[in-house]
């Protein structure tokens, strides 16, 4: 048995099937090798031997309720008629991590010949967390044969095998003329948040729209099982794996009579009430927003540390996008033991499984941010989330393997009428909530002339695509038969909204290039302030990096403030700023400068501050945002 393993990597590069490369993975992985006879064993996406690490994570994956799943997959996924497999379980199942892995032993059984997996993801920050993950059950080296790439930062190599990454990154590879690259298996995971990039990513594979797609190649979607059936329908009734329930028990959620009227304060003292019980595990909060998550994360720092609780105080832990990378600290084991809180919103829904989760305390609300066609603005909607999100956090109390506690809870901060009665079944498709502008723009793109006439899960609105179009033909991104238009053309190559780009184009002409960079990024990146000053000191520092013009030169002035202190954490910390978010704006910038550079685009030098330069900026911004101005008096009427 042992000798087949080792004959692994030479067997893959010879055997024509991957049902026979499948077989031997089956005798390798049944083989029960001891960590003491892993030098015995080599690993075939490298060559060198398993380590120790590798057998001790083995063990916590066969704990996994998609493990008993496993060889059904790899039947269907060789298989399937169409070349399209469905996965469907519940979250925490083991979903995200272990399909990766299978479908890289699918296509190296293929010999990698025509091309790599990649697997994308809703939101950048799980595509990261994902692939350290993974890179470390694999026993492989992160950069290398397995990678991410998401905005700003691309941690891929020629010899990578196994790619997580932000749908919308991949659909705007998808768009360029610089190709996508081939894949063997495209993973296309948590279907069910509906994302725009992920939607039509399906409805382009399911047209046939991707020219240089490679011969024979697989799609897996993974989802939610309330979302099946919907997929089943748009897919024409594909294979469908199902995952087994995990073996722990959800625990009966617990209803409060009325909603609170200050829902942080209501949620901190449930978290501080959980501790002075000394309930076992740790505790996930589920608040709209992340000015609450940082208001909530606040107290209960202040509050754990009075705590009369034996051992050290809890741990208190933000997640969301604003964090960054800084969000790994959830994963991380605390040398003392602490109870982590950790304080999240709707990023958390489906991603982000944590093993030691046994206490979830859930608002039942999220705030989105939804376009308005008909005013051109978007607006923030606080509203019930889903009943597909509701359990999906009630599944999370039940904790995932290979760590079951006892004694799990649910605290759901809203009447149960309010879900019943309020909440839809399943989350909103954002395609029916964003501006379609960029989502014509990528279509005109891939020359698709007609956007209506694409196949979408939910068909967006017929006016909010006639207007996507309108936008684009007074930006001059169409020419007069409606396809793209040089300039168009330009505009689609930018990681950006397609009127800041129009205005990024303008600062060319108008000779403040250097400014508009920087604003271009710090209206792309996550938001630099996120919660109010909490003191007079801090409100005196903030105001000072405010500039009489307005929001657009205030944002301009807190980043030069910030690069000329060095990108310093505690500067930032000391004026209530988002320090990941500057440094997502910094390599934003230079992304955008680097793009620029590319075409060959004219720049400038820095001028702000000028009278010359204020005037230049407002005129680039006009450019590019014409449709949102408004003016008072007979003077802007036509004479």
């Amino acid at each position: 048995m042992v000798q087949g393993f080792n004959d692994y990597p030479t067997f893959c590069r010879s055997c024509q099937s991957a049902t026979m490369a499948s077989q031997l993975l089956r005798l390798a992985e049944e083989s029960g090798l001891s960590p003491g006879e892993s030098e015995l064993a080599v690993n075939p996406f490298d060559g060198l031997p398993f380590s120790s690490h590798y057998y001790e994570l083995l063990e916590q994956r066969r704990a996994l309720p998609i493990w008993a799943a496993r060889f059904i997959f790899l039947e269907q996924l060789e298989s399937s008629p169409n070349g399209v497999v469905l996965v469907s379980g519940e979250p925490g199942s083991g979903k995200s991590t272990q399909i990766p892995q299978w479908c890289a032993e699918f296509a190296l059984a293929r010999g990698f010949q025509k091309g790599r997996v990649t697997v994308t993801q809703p939101y950048p920050l799980a595509a990261l967390s994902l692939a350290l993950r993974v890179a470390d059950e694999m026993d492989l080296t992160l950069g290398h044969e397995v990678g991410y790439s998401i905005p700003q930062e691309d941690c891929t190599g020629p010899h990578t095998l196994l790619r997580f990454c932000w749908d919308r990154l991949l659909l705007q590879e998808v768009a360029s003329t610089r190709g996508t690259g081939a894949w063997d298996v495209l993973v296309l995971d948590e279907a069910q948040e509906r994302s725009v990039a992920s939607d039509l990513l399906q409805g382009l594979l399911r047209d046939a729209r991707l020219g240089n797609l490679p011969d024979d190649p697989r799609v897996v979607v993974v989802t939610d099982p309330a979302f099946e059936p919907k997929l089943q329908a748009f897919w024409g009734d594909p294979p469908i794996v199902h995952v087994p329930r995990g073996p722990g028990r959800c625990p009966t959620p617990i209803y409060r009579d009325t909603v609170p009227t200050d829902r942080v304060e209501a949620a901190c003292q449930a978290v501080l009430e959980l501790c002075r019980k000394e309930a076992p595990g740790d505790v996930l909060v589920y608040l709209p927003s992340e000015e609450e998550i940082s208001l909530c994360c606040e107290f209960l720092s202040r509050e754990v540390g009075t705590l009369a609780v034996p051992g050290h105080p809890p741990r208190v832990l933000p997640l969301h996008p604003g964090r960054g990378q800084a969000v790994q600290a959830v994963y991380e084991d605390t040398d003392s033991g602490a109870r982590k809180v950790v304080v999240t919103h709707w990023l958390a829904d489906f991603s982000f499984s944590l093993s030691s989760i046994r206490h979830v305390i859930d608002s039942g609300l999220e705030l989105r941010s939804v376009y308005n066609p008909q005013i051109r603005a978007e607006s923030q909607m606080l509203r019930p989330i889903s009943k597909c999100q509701a359990e999906a956090r009630q599944v999370r109390a039940r904790g995932d393997p290979p760590v079951f506690l006892p004694s799990g809870s649910c605290l759901c901060l809203y009447p149960k009428s309010f879900q019943e009665l309020e909440a839809p079944p399943l989350p909103q498709p954002r395609m029916c909530e964003e501006n379609l502008s960029p989502l014509v723009l990528l279509l005109k793109r891939r020359q698709i002339a007609e956007p209506g006439d694409c196949h979408f899960l939910d068909r967006p609105a017929p006016e909010a695509l006639m207007q996507a179009l309108e936008d684009l033909d007074y930006l001059a991104a169409l020419d007069d038969e409606g396809d793209l238009s040089d300039l168009g053309v330009i505009l689609s190559e930018f990681p950006l909204p397609p009127e800041l780009a129009k205005a990024l184009l303008a600062s060319c002409e108008f000779d403040c290039v250097h400014e508009m960079l920087t604003l271009a990024a710090m209206l792309t990146a996550a938001p630099g302030f996120t919660r109010p000053p909490l003191c007079a000191e801090e409100a005196a520092l903030r105001r000072a990096l405010e500039h009489a013009d307005g929001d657009h030169s205030s944002l301009i002035q807190v980043y030069e403030a910030f690069i000329q202190n060095g990108a310093d954490k505690a500067w930032c910390q000391t004026r209530g700023l988002n320090w990941a978010a500057l440094c997502q704006a910094q390599k934003l910038r230079g992304e955008l400068l680097e793009l620029m550079q590319r075409i060959e685009l004219p720049l400038s030098q820095p001028a702000f501050g000028s009278e010359k330069n204020r005037r230049d900026l407002q005129k680039a911004l006009v450019s590019g945002y014409f449709l949102k101005a408004s003016g008072v008096g007979p003077s802007i009427l036509p004479e």
